[in-house]
């Protein structure tokens, strides 16, 4: 928890201020909402409503959705019947999505969570108590979602995700009269722009003054990190991924952790791909070009290097097996062994920026202790 004080304490020294290094043209509203990195909504005003877009919800898709935030009590402004109108400031909320929970807790919402999928995933502490108090209850994953438990939950609104243009099940939530939001932070190419995703959430509890805060802040340790990591001349080379059934998955060079990597000061052996999901590629033609990397960085669930020799014996061929260069990001779990890294990393791309930089250049954070990362013995 030290790094939520820390990173707090930036927030009242750095208020509202921003940067504007690397950022995309600004998107601004009178509502006070910038964003600056994030590519996947929209927002603007309409009369004192706000409206919200969210421009590409999932790979591939051609259109996105279009939300109609409208204070209680106030007059709905004339939309198109796509258009979905929800009621704010929010009370209640189901998330489905682990890397939803930290924007609540950041934005002092904690307690408006009431339902999860599947609760063994939330890794937050602050969280975990209101679960083993009964207050957020087990809902069911995907198709297997108790819709008459959601029902008698009465939530304000369920925010979502989707991999694909396939709205199944938010369809018949929303036949039932729940409120459903379509969050696709996911797909956000730079670090600091999932981050800002906190901004979208913070629309629907009227925190948009806090989200600004805490982005800032995130924004500012991310930044001064990465230029310290610039002026390092020597780039150490980083392998990722592991083979899951046929295929070795890893990022491709356009993706949100190719880039962390070269924030980084290191050089991803894939970093010129062109692609920005995950690469499924061979177990030879990854061998062949990556084997004798410095590091290897990433290893899905693995947590010792025994286990990883243990289920393919060819991993101890490569060169940061054989150094015992090799880096799991699931060194803190949460009490039923959900990932914080997979929960937290999404709003924190400045911890995880400060892992890779002490990995691979210790001497820039002399007294950084890694956080999400940890070398396997």
């Amino acid at each position: 928890m030290k790094h939520v004080v820390f990173l707090f304490i930036i927030i009242i020294v750095v208020g509202c201020s921003t940067k504007k290094t690397e950022t995309k043209d600004s998107v601004t509203s009178n509502i006070n909402t910038t964003i600056k990195y994030a590519e996947g909504f929209k927002v603007t005003s309409l009369g004192k409503a706000t409206r919200v877009e969210v421009t590409y919800p999932f790979q591939g898709a051609t259109s996105g959705y279009t939300y109609l935030l409208v204070h209680k009590g106030d007059e709905i402004p004339e939309h198109d019947a796509k258009t979905k109108v929800i009621t704010v400031p929010l009370s209640s909320i189901v998330c489905t999505s682990t890397t939803h929970i930290p924007f609540l807790n950041y934005l002092d919402e904690t307690n408006a969570l009431i339902g999860f999928p599947s609760t063994d995933y939330i890794s937050s502490d602050i969280m975990r108590k209101r679960v083993d108090e009964g207050k957020v209850l087990e809902l069911g994953i995907d198709k297997g979602i108790n819709m008459e438990r959601l029902v008698s939950l009465k939530p304000d609104m369920v925010m979502g995700y989707t991999m694909n243009s396939d709205y199944g099940q938010f369809k018949k939530m929303e036949e039932l009269g729940i409120k459903v939001v379509i969050n696709a932070e996911y797909l956000e190419k730079h670090p600091l722009g999932r981050a800002e995703w906190i901004k979208f959430m913070a629309l629907f509890f009227d925190k948009e003054k806090i989200a600004d805060s805490v982005f800032n802040a995130i924004e500012k340790e991310y930044i001064e990190v990465k230029a310290k990591a610039d002026s390092i001349k020597q780039r150490p080379t980083v392998l990722s991924g592991i083979v899951y059934g046929d295929a070795w998955f890893l990022p491709g060079g356009e993706n949100y952790a190719s880039r962390l990597f070269r924030d980084a000061g290191g050089n991803y052996i894939y970093g010129d791909d062109t692609s920005n999901g995950f690469l499924q590629l061979s177990f030879e033609s990854v061998y062949n070009k990556a084997h004798n990397t410095d590091y290897w960085i990433g290893v899905g669930s693995f947590n010792t290097l025994q286990e990883i020799k243990d289920a393919d014996v060819r991993y101890a061929k490569f060169n940061p097996f054989i150094k015992k260069q090799v880096y799991t990001y699931n060194a803190r779990m949460g009490a039923k062994g959900g990932s914080e890294f997979m929960e937290l990393g999404y709003l924190r791309p400045d911890l995880i920026l400060k892992d890779l930089v002490k990995i691979l250049h210790p001497e820039v954070l002399p007294d950084y202790q890694l956080y999400f990362h940890k070398k396997l013995d």
